[in-house]
């Protein structure tokens, strides 16, 4: 995994804050790979909620982490656990690193 201690707690405490310590977050594509070089930081979080409330903060959560990581690219997938699993999804649970 690519990602240093510090970056690993930062997210874990902002999706913890955003979400609530329910909320299951996991790092999966190209920063899985120890191998692979640069890439954007792909995060999928599991939490409760209505759709609008998730959006809501999903965007507060990428904010709290540019502010904590830097400015680099960052993608947040969020699923609600009550719908049915989209391939992104899938992609997340099945390669992904639980942070």
């Amino acid at each position: 995994m690519r990602l240093t201690d510090d970056q690993r707690n930062a997210i874990r405490e902002e999706v913890a804050r955003v979400f609530g310590p329910d909320a299951r977050v996991r790092l999966f594509g190209s920063r899985v790979d120890d191998a692979a070089r640069g890439g954007d930081i792909d995060l999928h979080i599991e939490s409760e909620g209505d759709a609008a409330d998730l959006l809501d903060q999903e965007l507060r959560l990428h904010a709290h982490l540019l502010r904590r990581l830097g400015e680099r690219r960052i993608d947040i997938v969020v699923h609600d656990g009550r719908s049915p699993l989209r391939a992104i999804d899938v992609q997340a649970q099945q390669t992904g690193v639980a942070l």
